[in-house]
């Protein structure tokens, strides 16, 4: 344990923490107003994300960076870690069907109530997938060439598709994009040849750029009224549609427009009191947008994107090709929710209910990223102490 904190990287666990409490701060100054009204105390919202913070890192954080990565590699402990997954995913699936759509939240049966904190099964799944695909992709390096790439990928294929199905069904589908991000990048850098990842590359945009065009003008009669397409049709027409689900996009832009590029000042947005709907979870951005501008919004993005570019950093440099592709991993969740909350706040994607890394209000995300966090830091001290250590062998 010792060496793991002398070979501590700060310049990944500095920006979390500093994320974090942002984080804390925003979720106090966006929910305050809508507690006041509701005759609750201003800072509750608050007290539980400092809660979720601090039980995230003793919870998951610490042991994710003193345990020994050879716990992590583990097959056991993959597949166990991956059955729990699975397991409660299943568990919504049935709750679905049990109460015929009844525990639906925002249109999605996706949370386990357990009273004093909501388990989101797909958190839990996100980083499990990670786990498992860097164990089976580790094991197939050097192996996936022209030929036997199906071979060596249709297992770890239809486990991972199975999974994203589940999700579907909730139905999730900004959950289910994630994974499937996951699954594509840790493909890519894997050792696929350039020209097939290109080619893998092209048909998926392709295939996003038809699915939204197919949903938006030629959704089926039996998805008319439900809630996801509603989102999806305002994404393409907000202002038509904002007596109905339009309105949250709408007060979106608003609160961007108000907050210019400096902001009205913490605590002083409009659009938080009860115009902007969920302004401490998916649309929290919005809200640091109008209170402290356009170039706030845009530092803590910088700060963000510095975190994913160092956690790449350590996955390109890692000598284990396990270590290296849960970096790229856990990179491309951060990325993919920071991409999809960033882009449905701007109007450019769809709202698909993705909150925004370390700041949004949520307890089973900060778990779950502060777990991967821990396992970046766990690689890099690791690395660090290995190259040390081999270093001195030479001087010898």
């Amino acid at each position: 344990m010792r060496k793991k904190f002398k070979n501590m990287d700060y310049t990944i666990l500095v920006p979390y923490l500093l994320l974090c409490a942002l984080g804390i701060v925003m979720v106090y100054s966006a929910s305050s107003d809508i507690l006041l009204v509701n005759g609750f105390k201003a800072n509750v919202y608050a007290i539980r994300q400092m809660i979720y913070f601090a039980a995230a890192v003793i919870i998951l954080g610490l042991p994710s960076l003193v345990i020994s990565m050879r716990i992590f590699k583990s097959k056991k402990f993959i597949l166990s870690y991956l059955a729990i997954s699975f397991l409660l995913l299943l568990f919504l699936v049935l709750l679905k069907i049990i109460t015929h759509g009844q525990a639906a939240v925002n249109g999605a049966v996706g949370w386990i109530n357990l009273g004093f904190i909501n388990i989101q099964p797909v958190e839990i799944a996100k980083l499990s997938l990670v786990l498992y695909l860097a164990h089976m992709l580790a094991r197939r390096y050097g192996k996936l060439i022209p030929g036997k790439i199906w071979s060596n990928l249709s297992g770890p294929t239809v486990i991972s598709f199975i999974m994203i199905f589940l999700v579907i069904l909730e139905p999730d589908f900004g959950g289910a994009a994630i994974l499937f991000m996951i699954i594509f990048v840790m493909y890519l850098v894997s050792g696929i040849p350039t020209n097939k990842a290109v080619q893998w590359l092209v048909v998926l945009l392709v295939l996003i750029i038809l699915t939204l065009f197919l949903m938006i003008n030629f959704a089926p009669s039996f998805m008319k009224n439900s809630y996801q397409l509603q989102r999806f049709l305002a994404f393409a027409h907000p202002f038509k549609l904002e007596k109905t689900g339009g309105a949250q996009l709408v007060n979106s832009y608003y609160a961007i427009h108000n907050g210019g590029l400096f902001g009205v000042g913490i605590g002083n947005s409009m659009q938080k009191r009860g115009y902007l709907p969920e302004p401490y979870t998916d649309f929290i951005l919005s809200i640091i947008s109008e209170e402290i501008g356009a170039i706030g919004a845009i530092l803590i993005l910088g700060l963000l994107f510095f975190l994913m570019w160092r956690i790449m950093e350590v996955g390109v440099n890692a000598k284990s090709q396990f270590n290296s592709l849960v970096c790229f991993g856990v990179a491309t969740m951060i990325f993919t929710e920071t991409l999809f909350n960033v882009g449905a706040v701007a109007g450019l994607l769809p709202i698909t209910g993705v909150t925004l890394p370390f700041i949004s209000y949520g307890g089973s995300s900060m778990m779950v990223l502060t777990a991967g966090v821990g396992l970046v830091l766990n690689i890099s001290a690791t690395e660090k102490f290995n190259k040390n250590k081999l270093a001195s062998r030479e001087d010898l």
